[in-house]
Parts: structure tokens; C-alpha cells; sequence
């Protein structure tokens, strides 16, 4: 999942930009960008992959001037993209994952369009969404059309000279918040990062809504609808604690996870909590607070310079900033049955080689893994997380299991039936942990605190809106 953020000023905004984006550090690592609109459009593009936003654009930021601008920083493509086009020229930024992007590519080429942006060998899906726009009306009428032609999501921000258009994805999957202070406005992907800015929370934009913003304030070009499906994924890891989606706290929620977990746990008895940082960490201050241990911190996470190890593309990298950024304390560890929290197992290899492995060598006595959510069985159609079943820890049980691929794996999905139990089991085993228990689906979304049918459980159950399987 990318993070965007819009300023508008009517004097210059491009510091408010600069802090905005940088707030969304945490979804993305591998480019940053900003699009500054005065006089002309001024665009900066910088790969982040191997330092911080801050350091990258810390000096374009200071020489770029106008009242309008979007940034982001970006999971995959470079962004934001630039066309001049026949609504007149913008700048784009995304979030979002298009899964039929190759037909949509193809469908262009045949009416003569041609592509400039590369990305990983493919289609720059901030570029194909550009262009998908232009062929409609104007730029409202051009958001719709490519809305009704892509699977997945997209949430964007449209630079231009009306000022910035802000068009949620039509299921909600990801999410876009309005700041205003006094003649300000922002619009932005995790409302954390308006507070110290200054701005109030205005508006939470609504599955499809399209706002204009600029010097003369909101306009709402296209009213949203409530079949929302938020993303779950964002309370349980991605979202930043302080941030707020559809009215909820993620840390408040993460909490709640915890002590749902705890109250599953009346079997085991432990010398303390701890959570593995930064994601599990509030998950397990819940879990300390319903079973009335002690939280501490075994394991400390060396911040500077290393990033989140789940979003990297590569599993090389994944593996060094998992090695590199977690330190035992041996003083803690040694002797000590400790209950271990963590937002998710997606492939298992960092948990077990990165944490796992350092709590045994630091000489834990027991080691019982809690999990804020159920198994993974899924991979993400409407962002860039998990990429393939493959690589899905319990896709990889049940491989082992079953001794082959299956596709029907609906007996795995019931935490009471034998094969869930088994599938736990062989994970556990992998592991090499004293137990493993997962989140129930139903404790998650009450641990979220939003009607089921608001929320995306696909990566869970397989399950899209309005339809009982995804194709």
C-alpha cells in the first residue's frame, strides 16, 4: 500500500507537502515524489529503497513553490507521473493494486496509445490510471470510467490547475482524510499525519467520492456510497497506531486484539509479555492488560536505517533488515516463558529465523506465539502485499499436508475443524515454538470494531464484495 498526501496554500505549500508525505513513511520503500504546482509543474523522483524520504528531498523541497501539491511514497512504481494530455496536463500519484492492468495495457495499445513509464519490467500503474482518465469527459467523468474499468483499487491524487482532485477507490479499500486549517487544506492516506501540522480532521472520504480542493476550499465533485470494504489489514498491521480509519483507532484496536487473544490463553501460565516491534507491540500491551503479566521488551527494534522488513519486493532484503534491526536482550530473555505477539506469520522465515531463533539462543524457557489475526491463506487483490499462495505459510502446511496444491481449502478456514488444527500444528512445529494460536476471525473484527460487511477479509476467507469467491 502507497501513501499520498495533497497540500493546498494559497501562498506555498510545499513545506506542509514535504512533512505530509514524509508521515507515510511506513507503507512504502522503494520511491518517494512530489509534484509541486505555481507557475509550471515542478516534479521530484528519488528511490528510498536504501535511505529516508527526509534525506532525498530535503533540498528539492525547499526551492519548491506553488499553492498546490502531492506526494507519495510509493510500494512499487515511480511516482508521480506527468502526462499532457488532452484534459490538459496533471500529475498522478496511486494507491492501490490493478490487477488486470496487462488487458488494460493491451485495450490501449490497440486504440494507438503508448506507455512511457516502465516499472519492473511491466506497465507503470500510475501511468496506465493516467491514462485510462484521459479518455473521459473531463477529469471527474475520466476518474469514473477507469474506476468501472479496473479490478482491484485505486485511491489517487490529481494535480492540476483546478488544484488537487481526491478520489477514493470505489470499495473503499484503501483510505483518503480532509485536514483544514483556516485557508489550508490537505487531503491525506493516514490521518496521523495531520495533527502536528495543524489541521483538523474534516472529512473522511467515502467509497467513490471525488473532492475538489483549492484556494476557494472543498468541493465535492461526486458523492460516495457506504459499501465500504476497508482493507482489515490496516488495524492489524499496516496502519500507523496513531492513525484513524472510518472513526477507529488502530491502537485502541490492536489492544482490543490483544486481550481477545489473552482470554483464549487460560492454559498456559507465563513470566511475561512481549510483542515483536513495532506492529505487534501494541497487540501485546492488550494481551498484559486482560491476563494481568508484565510487558517487556525482550526483543528492541535499532530504528535508524532500517525500515519495514514485510514490504521490501525481495526476500534478500526482507532478510537483512529482519536480521539487522531486531536486538535480544539476554537479560530478559534467559529463564523467562514468554508469550510473544506479532500482527501476522505471511511466510514464516523472519519469525522464525529473526525472532524465534535470537529468544532460544538468548536462553527463553518457553516461547508461545500469538498471532492478531488468522492465517493468511489469500494473497492481496487490491494492494501490494502478499504476492503469491506459494509463499504463504499456510499454504505451505497444507502443501505438506495434503502432499500437494489443493484448491478447495475451506476445511482450513474453520478453527475448529481437524485440518485447521493440524495445519497450526505443522506450522507450530516449524516454528520450533512451545505453542501457536491465531487470532479467530470474528475476535478480529470485533477487535476492529466495525460491522463485518464494512470490512475487506479477503486475504482470511477468499471472499469479495458482493460475491462469494474472487475470480
Amino acid at each position: 500500500m502507497s501513501g499520498v498526501f495533497g497540500a493546498v496554500s494559497k501562498k506555498n505549500c510545499s513545506s506542509v507537502l514535504f512533512y505530509g508525505v514524509d508521515y507515510h513513511s511506513h507503507l512504502g520503500t522503494e520511491y518517494g515524489g512530489m509534484a509541486v504546482l505555481g507557475e509550471s509543474f515542478d516534479r521530484q523522483i528519488h528511490n528510498i529503497s536504501q535511505t529516508q524520504f527526509k534525506s532525498k528531498f530535503y533540498d528539492d523541497h525547499k526551492r519548491m513553490e506553488g499553492p498546490y501539491g502531492i506526494g507519495v511514497i510509493s510500494d512499487s512504481d515511480e511516482q508521480p507521473v506527468y502526462l499532457n494530455s488532452r484534459l490538459g496536463p496533471f500529475c498522478l500519484v496511486t494507491s492501490g493494486l490493478v490487477e488486470n492492468k496487462n488487458e488494460l495495457k493491451q485495450r490501449l495499445f490497440d486504440r494507438g496509445l503508448s506507455f512511457s513509464e516502465v516499472s519492473h519490467g511491466g506497465v507503470n500503474v500510475t501511468e496506465l490510471v493516467g491514462k485510462l482518465i484521459t479518455q473521459g469527459d473531463d477529469i471527474v467523468d475520466g476518474i469514473e470510467k477507469m474506476f468501472s474499468q479496473i479490478e482491484g483499487s485505486c485511491s489517487l491524487l490529481l494535480l492540476n490547475k483546478d488544484g488537487i482532485y481526491a478520489a477514493r477507490d470505489r470499495f473503499g479499500y484503501t483510505p483518503l482524510v480532509i485536514g483544514n486549517k483556516g485557508e489550508e487544506w490537505a487531503v491525506s492516506a493516514e490521518s496521523n499525519a495531520l495533527p502536528n501540522l495543524g489541521f483538523k480532521i474534516v472529512k473522511f472520504l467515502k467509497p467513490g467520492e471525488i473532492v475538489l480542493l483549492n484556494k476557494q476550499g472543498m468541493d465535492i465533485k461526486r458523492k460516495g456510497t457506504d459499501s465500504s470494504q476497508i482493507c482489515s489489514f490496516l488495524w492489524v498491521y499496516t496502519g500507523f497506531p496513531a492513525s484513524v480509519y472510518e472513526g477507529v483507532n488502530v491502537e485502541l484496536s490492536r489492544e482490543r486484539s490483544g486481550r481477545a487473544l489473552a482470554k483464549h490463553d487460560q492454559d498456559i501460565d507465563v513470566d511475561l509479555v512481549a510483542g515483536v516491534p513495532d506492529s505487534g507491540t501494541a497487540h501485546a500491551i492488550g494481551y498484559a492488560m486482560e491476563c494481568g503479566k508484565p510487558y517487556r521488551r525482550p526483543l528492541v527494534k535499532y530504528t535508524p536505517g532500517y525500515g519495514r522488513s514485510y514490504t521490501p519486493p525481495s526476500q534478500e532484503t526482507r532478510n537483512l533488515i529482519a536480521t539487522m534491526k531486531l536486538i535480544p536482550i539476554r537479560e530478559i530473555i534467559k529463564g523467562n516463558k514468554i508469550v510473544v505477539c506479532d500482527d501476522s506469520i505471511v511466510r514464516g522465515t523472519q519469525l522464525k529465523n529473526f525472532t524465534v531463533n535470537k529468544l532460544w539462543d538468548a536462553g527463553a524457557k518457553e516461547i508461545h506465539v500469538r498471532l492478531a489475526c488468522p492465517p493468511l491463506m489469500f494473497p492481496c487483490k487490491f494492494c501490494l502485499s502478499t504476492r503469491s499462495v506459494d509463499e504463504l505459510a499456510a499454504r505451505k502446511a497444507i502443501r505438506a499436508l495434503e502432499g500437494k496444491d489443493i484448491e478447495d481449502v475451506s476445511e482450513y478456514l474453520d478453527p475448529d475443524s481437524e485440518k485447521y488444527k493440524r495445519m497450526v500444528q505443522y506450522i507450530e512445529k516449524d516454528l520450533d515454538v512451545t505453542t501457536l494460536r491465531y487470532q479467530r476471525i470474528d475476535d478480529m473484527v470485533e477487535a476492529i470494531g466495525l460491522p463485518r460487511e464494512k470490512l475487506c477479509l479477503y486475504c482470511w476467507n477468499g471472499q469479495c464484495p458482493g460475491k462469494t469467491k474472487c475470480a
